[in-house]
């Protein structure tokens, strides 16, 4: 089987999966982050290089503020916990997005995290914090049009591989997989630039209960796509 290079998820569904339970959304929001530690073993053992999930969007800001309280404090928790699993697994990790809003505990624990794992020969595990596409490439404007104005560039010098260089995700490869849960159909501002030649796949399963099992459905759907970007397919 060809396993993806690269494979990008939206984690969705883990308060209605809580909902449905019985349970509080942060319940889900809990079981969720469990799920991802399983999950990123499962896709290195498959032979998966690259990793990158979205943990927490611009948007989610607009959520009530119990919500983004008790997610901010998963997240600081989770800081903890991944340092230990990349140590454990020798995942090299790095958070994308614009960390900056983030309180300076957290910020603090993702560079720990960063400098502890850099030079890990396992999983490359991307984490979205704070992330939204498009925010991503105003940033990457921004710092494009300081550069021009520093002459350090000509307009003339942009390019896609230059652009791309600005982005979050620059020295990453471009996902060749992307898998969202719950059942949503959309991208929620999420890598739209990386994802320009991806394959997508949809399922209803919530986050929490995507499995080992999950994964692979997903990786045989998308070895049964035609991989031709662009080009025209011989006969």
């Amino acid at each position: 089987m060809n396993v993806p290079q690269h494979i990008a998820i939206i984690l969705d569904g883990n308060g209605r999966w809580a909902k449905a339970k019985g349970m509080p959304r942060n319940y889900g929001h809990a079981q969720g982050s469990k799920n991802v530690e399983k999950i990123c073993e499962t896709a290195y053992k498959m032979g998966v290089k690259y990793l990158t999930v979205y943990a927490f969007s611009t948007e989610n800001w607009n959520r009530p503020q119990s919500e983004v309280d008790a997610l901010m404090t998963l997240l600081r928790n989770y800081m903890k916990t991944c340092l230990k699993t990349a140590e454990k697994n020798r995942m090299k990790v790095r958070v994308i997005g614009d960390i900056t809003r983030l309180d300076e505990h957290i910020r603090t624990r993702i560079l720990e995290l960063e400098e502890a794992s850099k030079n890990n020969d396992g999983l490359n595990f991307q984490i979205a914090i704070n992330y939204g596409s498009r925010d991503e490439m105003v940033r990457a404007m921004r710092k494009m049009m300081q550069d021009c104005r520093d002459g350090k560039l000509e307009p003339e010098d942009v390019t896609e591989e230059l652009f791309s260089s600005y982005l979050d995700t620059a020295g990453i490869p471009d996902p060749d997989l992307l898998i969202r849960t719950s059942g949503e159909l959309r991208l929620s501002n999420y890598l739209l630039w990386q994802l320009a030649y991806t394959e997508f796949y949809f399922t209803d399963v919530p986050w929490p209960d995507f499995s080992k099992e999950e994964l692979e459905k997903a990786i045989l759907q998308y070895n049964n796509r035609d991989r031709r970007y662009g080009k025209i397919k011989e006969e």
